[in-house]
């Protein structure tokens, strides 16, 4: 029958394997493995820290690209799907945006709006002046981001 002493050096061995195993260690006697396990744990906290800076460094530039605002528009068969989403809401921005499309001789067929943290719409509009062919999305979209910056520069002059 195995004595405790040969039990809990068992245990110490095996516990040493497996932390042998885990770091990837090579070493054969106690003190080289503690070693590596040290150097392993060290190279992990680095690591760590460095995938930390990359998510840091990543997240700003998230947060920058979302203050600009998205603008999406889709052609459809009579008018197109204007899709507009800003995380910095100014006063005026539906007006301003409802005046561009008004200036494109777009009509607003419907729409969703929300206003509240930031700006949202959703909006789908039909010609009702002019040539078919005279508008196409890339117009549509360069004339809400003008109305957005318009109204921008105007509410951080006040």
């Amino acid at each position: 029958m195995a004595s405790r002493k040969q039990k809990k050096q068992a245990a110490l061995y095996d516990q040493l394997q497996l932390l042998r195993d885990v770091t990837n260690s090579t070493a054969m006697n106690k003190t080289s493995i503690v070693v590596d396990a040290s150097k392993y744990i060290e190279e992990l906290k680095e690591k760590v820290e460095r995938l930390n800076q990359e998510i840091g460094t990543s997240q700003l530039a998230e947060t920058s690209q979302n203050q600009l605002p998205m603008v999406t528009v889709e052609t459809l068969e009579k008018g197109f799907l204007i899709n507009v989403l800003s995380e910095k809401n100014c006063p005026g921005l539906l007006v301003s945006i409802l005046e561009a499309f008004e200036e494109l001789g777009l009509e607003v067929i419907d729409a969703r709006v929300s206003c509240e943290d930031n700006f949202q719409l959703e909006a789908v509009g039909g010609e009702y002046q002019g040539d078919a062919d005279s508008l196409d999305s890339q117009v549509v979209k360069q004339a809400v981001l003008q109305a957005i910056n318009n109204c921008n520069e105007s509410s951080d002059q006040d």
